[in-house]
Protein backbone atom coordinates (compact mmCIF):
# COMPACT_ATOMS: atom_id res chain seq x y z
CA UNK A 1 0.00 0.00 0.00
CA UNK A 2 1.38 3.44 -0.99
CA UNK A 3 0.70 6.98 0.20
CA UNK A 4 -0.75 9.80 -1.96
CA UNK A 5 2.62 10.50 -3.63
CA UNK A 6 2.96 6.84 -4.58
CA UNK A 7 6.56 6.63 -3.49
CA UNK A 8 6.81 5.13 -0.06
CA UNK A 9 4.57 2.63 1.76
CA UNK A 10 2.54 3.79 4.70
CA UNK A 11 3.95 0.86 6.70
CA UNK A 12 7.62 0.78 5.81
CA UNK A 13 9.29 -2.61 5.84
CA UNK A 14 11.72 -3.22 8.67
CA UNK A 15 15.40 -3.59 7.95
CA UNK A 16 16.13 -7.33 7.41
CA UNK A 17 19.44 -6.93 9.17
CA UNK A 18 17.77 -5.87 12.39
CA UNK A 19 14.69 -8.02 12.07
CA UNK A 20 14.92 -10.90 14.54
CA UNK A 21 13.33 -14.22 13.75
CA UNK A 22 10.22 -14.83 15.83
CA UNK A 23 10.76 -17.59 18.33
CA UNK A 24 7.45 -18.98 19.61
CA UNK A 25 9.30 -21.24 22.02
CA UNK A 26 10.36 -18.16 23.98
CA UNK A 27 6.73 -17.26 24.64
CA UNK A 28 5.00 -18.87 27.61
CA UNK A 29 2.54 -21.60 26.68
CA UNK A 30 -0.95 -20.80 27.87
CA UNK A 31 -3.15 -23.31 29.63
CA UNK A 32 -5.66 -23.32 26.81
CA UNK A 33 -2.97 -23.93 24.21
CA UNK A 34 -1.55 -26.80 26.25
CA UNK A 35 -4.94 -28.47 26.67
CA UNK A 36 -5.74 -28.07 22.97
CA UNK A 37 -2.41 -29.61 21.96
CA UNK A 38 -2.91 -32.56 24.33
CA UNK A 39 -6.42 -33.18 23.01
CA UNK A 40 -5.18 -33.38 19.43
CA UNK A 41 -2.22 -35.56 20.42
CA UNK A 42 -4.54 -37.93 22.27
CA UNK A 43 -6.92 -38.18 19.32
CA UNK A 44 -4.06 -38.88 16.94
CA UNK A 45 -2.53 -41.60 19.11
CA UNK A 46 -5.94 -43.15 19.72
CA UNK A 47 -6.62 -43.26 15.99
CA UNK A 48 -3.34 -45.01 15.27
CA UNK A 49 -3.94 -47.52 18.06
CA UNK A 50 -7.40 -48.35 16.69
CA UNK A 51 -6.08 -48.78 13.16
CA UNK A 52 -3.43 -51.26 14.30
CA UNK A 53 -6.03 -53.02 16.43
CA UNK A 54 -8.11 -53.60 13.30
CA UNK A 55 -5.08 -55.15 11.61
CA UNK A 56 -4.77 -57.65 14.45
CA UNK A 57 -8.36 -58.77 13.89
CA UNK A 58 -7.68 -59.16 10.18
CA UNK A 59 -4.72 -61.49 10.74
CA UNK A 60 -6.70 -63.62 13.19
CA UNK A 61 -9.51 -63.83 10.63
CA UNK A 62 -7.06 -65.11 8.01
CA UNK A 63 -5.83 -67.78 10.42
CA UNK A 64 -9.36 -68.95 11.27
CA UNK A 65 -10.50 -69.13 7.66
CA UNK A 66 -7.34 -70.99 6.62
CA UNK A 67 -7.71 -73.46 9.50
CA UNK A 68 -11.31 -74.23 8.63
CA UNK A 69 -10.37 -74.82 4.99
CA UNK A 70 -7.44 -77.06 5.93
CA UNK A 71 -9.53 -79.15 8.32
CA UNK A 72 -12.27 -79.55 5.74
CA UNK A 73 -9.84 -80.66 3.04
CA UNK A 74 -7.91 -83.03 5.34
CA UNK A 75 -10.99 -84.93 6.50
CA UNK A 76 -12.39 -85.04 2.95
CA UNK A 77 -9.11 -86.50 1.66
CA UNK A 78 -7.70 -88.82 4.35
CA UNK A 79 -4.81 -89.91 2.12
CA UNK A 80 -3.44 -86.35 2.21
CA UNK A 81 -4.57 -85.47 5.72
CA UNK A 82 -1.19 -85.55 7.44
CA UNK A 83 0.57 -83.39 4.84
CA UNK A 84 -2.30 -80.90 4.88
CA UNK A 85 -2.52 -80.67 8.67
CA UNK A 86 1.21 -80.19 9.19
CA UNK A 87 1.26 -77.53 6.48
CA UNK A 88 -1.64 -75.83 8.24
CA UNK A 89 0.20 -75.88 11.57
CA UNK A 90 3.20 -74.07 10.12
CA UNK A 91 0.95 -71.70 8.18
CA UNK A 92 -0.64 -70.70 11.49
CA UNK A 93 2.84 -70.19 12.91
CA UNK A 94 3.45 -67.72 10.08
CA UNK A 95 0.18 -65.95 10.88
CA UNK A 96 1.17 -65.82 14.55
CA UNK A 97 4.55 -64.30 13.69
CA UNK A 98 2.93 -61.71 11.43
CA UNK A 99 0.29 -60.81 14.01
CA UNK A 100 2.95 -60.47 16.72
CA UNK A 101 4.68 -57.83 14.60
CA UNK A 102 1.42 -55.91 14.30
CA UNK A 103 0.82 -56.28 18.03
CA UNK A 104 4.18 -54.65 18.80
CA UNK A 105 3.18 -51.58 16.79
CA UNK A 106 -0.26 -51.49 18.38
CA UNK A 107 1.39 -51.61 21.78
CA UNK A 108 3.48 -48.51 20.95
CA UNK A 109 0.42 -46.35 20.33
CA UNK A 110 -1.62 -47.95 23.12
CA UNK A 111 1.17 -47.17 25.57
CA UNK A 112 1.13 -43.48 24.76
CA UNK A 113 -2.66 -43.38 24.97
CA UNK A 114 -2.60 -44.96 28.43
CA UNK A 115 0.12 -42.58 29.61
CA UNK A 116 -1.94 -39.55 28.55
CA UNK A 117 -5.12 -40.97 30.07
CA UNK A 118 -3.52 -41.72 33.43
CA UNK A 119 -1.48 -38.54 33.79
CA UNK A 120 -3.54 -35.92 31.96
CA UNK A 121 -7.21 -36.87 31.77
CA UNK A 122 -7.23 -38.73 35.08
CA UNK A 123 -6.13 -35.70 37.15
CA UNK A 124 -8.56 -33.47 35.24
CA UNK A 125 -11.50 -35.74 36.03
CA UNK A 126 -10.47 -35.94 39.70
CA UNK A 127 -9.91 -32.17 39.88
CA UNK A 128 -6.40 -32.96 41.01
CA UNK A 129 -3.65 -31.04 39.15
CA UNK A 130 -0.92 -33.51 40.19
CA UNK A 131 -0.11 -36.35 37.78
CA UNK A 132 0.67 -39.79 39.27
CA UNK A 133 4.01 -39.97 37.41
CA UNK A 134 6.55 -37.17 37.55
CA UNK A 135 8.08 -36.18 34.25
CA UNK A 136 5.65 -38.21 32.16
CA UNK A 137 5.50 -35.49 29.51
CA UNK A 138 9.25 -35.65 28.94
CA UNK A 139 9.10 -39.42 28.54
CA UNK A 140 6.24 -39.25 26.02
CA UNK A 141 8.09 -36.52 24.10
CA UNK A 142 11.24 -38.64 23.98
CA UNK A 143 9.19 -41.60 22.75
CA UNK A 144 7.66 -39.43 20.03
CA UNK A 145 11.10 -38.29 18.86
CA UNK A 146 12.75 -41.68 19.23
CA UNK A 147 10.00 -44.35 19.22
CA UNK A 148 10.88 -47.74 20.64
CA UNK A 149 9.08 -51.03 20.96
CA UNK A 150 7.91 -51.71 24.50
CA UNK A 151 7.89 -55.51 24.24
CA UNK A 152 10.09 -58.06 22.48
CA UNK A 153 9.00 -60.15 19.50
CA UNK A 154 8.71 -63.31 21.63
CA UNK A 155 6.60 -61.46 24.20
CA UNK A 156 4.28 -60.32 21.43
CA UNK A 157 4.03 -63.85 20.04
CA UNK A 158 3.31 -65.22 23.50
CA UNK A 159 0.61 -62.61 24.08
CA UNK A 160 -1.20 -63.42 20.82
CA UNK A 161 -0.74 -67.17 21.31
CA UNK A 162 -2.27 -66.98 24.77
CA UNK A 163 -5.12 -64.75 23.60
CA UNK A 164 -6.18 -66.42 20.32
CA UNK A 165 -3.85 -68.89 18.65
CA UNK A 166 -3.65 -71.45 21.44
CA UNK A 167 -7.14 -72.64 20.48
CA UNK A 168 -6.25 -72.85 16.79
CA UNK A 169 -3.12 -74.90 17.45
CA UNK A 170 -5.03 -77.13 19.87
CA UNK A 171 -7.66 -77.93 17.21
CA UNK A 172 -4.93 -78.67 14.68
CA UNK A 173 -3.16 -81.05 17.08
CA UNK A 174 -6.38 -82.89 17.92
CA UNK A 175 -7.15 -83.22 14.21
CA UNK A 176 -3.66 -84.55 13.50
CA UNK A 177 -3.91 -87.13 16.27
CA UNK A 178 -7.44 -88.10 15.24
CA UNK A 179 -6.62 -88.54 11.57
CA UNK A 180 -5.77 -92.19 12.27
CA UNK A 181 -9.49 -92.87 12.60
CA UNK A 182 -9.90 -92.31 8.88
CA UNK A 183 -7.13 -94.69 7.84
CA UNK A 184 -7.91 -98.13 6.37
CA UNK A 185 -7.78 -101.02 8.81
CA UNK A 186 -4.76 -102.67 7.20
CA UNK A 187 -2.71 -99.51 7.60
CA UNK A 188 -3.71 -99.14 11.25
CA UNK A 189 -2.30 -102.59 11.96
CA UNK A 190 1.17 -101.48 10.93
CA UNK A 191 1.61 -99.42 14.10
CA UNK A 192 3.34 -96.05 14.17
CA UNK A 193 4.88 -96.34 10.69
CA UNK A 194 1.44 -96.83 9.23
CA UNK A 195 -0.27 -94.16 11.28
CA UNK A 196 2.25 -91.37 10.78
CA UNK A 197 3.87 -92.16 7.44
CA UNK A 198 3.93 -89.33 4.91
CA UNK A 199 4.69 -90.41 1.37
CA UNK A 200 8.26 -91.62 0.95
CA UNK A 201 9.37 -89.97 4.20
CA UNK A 202 9.92 -92.15 7.29
CA UNK A 203 7.25 -91.86 9.94
CA UNK A 204 9.50 -90.02 12.38
CA UNK A 205 9.87 -86.99 10.07
CA UNK A 206 6.27 -85.70 10.43
CA UNK A 207 6.28 -86.66 14.09
CA UNK A 208 9.45 -84.62 14.62
CA UNK A 209 7.94 -81.64 12.78
CA UNK A 210 4.87 -81.65 15.00
CA UNK A 211 6.79 -82.23 18.25
CA UNK A 212 9.29 -79.54 17.33
CA UNK A 213 6.56 -76.97 16.58
CA UNK A 214 4.52 -77.62 19.71
CA UNK A 215 7.68 -77.87 21.81
CA UNK A 216 8.63 -74.40 20.60
CA UNK A 217 5.18 -73.02 21.43
CA UNK A 218 5.18 -74.64 24.88
CA UNK A 219 8.68 -73.34 25.62
CA UNK A 220 7.65 -69.84 24.57
CA UNK A 221 4.64 -69.96 26.89
CA UNK A 222 6.74 -71.16 29.83
CA UNK A 223 10.01 -69.28 29.49
CA UNK A 224 9.06 -65.98 27.84
CA UNK A 225 8.43 -63.26 30.46
CA UNK A 226 4.87 -62.05 30.80
CA UNK A 227 3.93 -58.84 29.04
CA UNK A 228 3.47 -56.20 31.70
CA UNK A 229 1.50 -53.03 31.03
CA UNK A 230 3.87 -50.45 29.63
CA UNK A 231 2.89 -47.98 32.33
CA UNK A 232 4.36 -50.44 34.86
CA UNK A 233 7.47 -51.59 33.02
CA UNK A 234 8.63 -49.42 30.16
CA UNK A 235 8.03 -45.87 31.29
CA UNK A 236 9.84 -46.04 34.66
CA UNK A 237 12.86 -47.53 32.87
CA UNK A 238 12.78 -46.66 29.15
CA UNK A 239 16.11 -48.40 28.50
CA UNK A 240 14.94 -51.93 29.34
CA UNK A 241 13.70 -52.60 25.79
CA UNK A 242 15.85 -50.49 23.53
CA UNK A 243 14.92 -51.82 20.09
CA UNK A 244 14.24 -48.91 17.75
CA UNK A 245 11.28 -48.92 15.40
CA UNK A 246 12.34 -48.86 11.75
CA UNK A 247 11.99 -45.34 10.38
CA UNK A 248 9.79 -46.50 7.48
CA UNK A 249 7.29 -47.99 9.92
CA UNK A 250 6.80 -44.93 12.13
Amino acid sequence: MKDERGSSPIYPQADPATLERADYEAEPLGRGEYVTAMVHLYRGEMHRALEWRKRLDTTTHWALVSTVGILTFSFSNPQYAQETLITGMYANLMFLYHEARRFRFFDVWRTRVRMIEENFYGPILRRDPHSPMEGWGDQVAEDLLHPKFKITRLQAMRARLKRNYIYIFAFMLVAWLGRAWGLPVDEQQEGLPGLFSMGLMPWWVPVSLVIGLYGFLAGMMVFTPNVKPAEESYWPDPEHCGEDIPSLDV
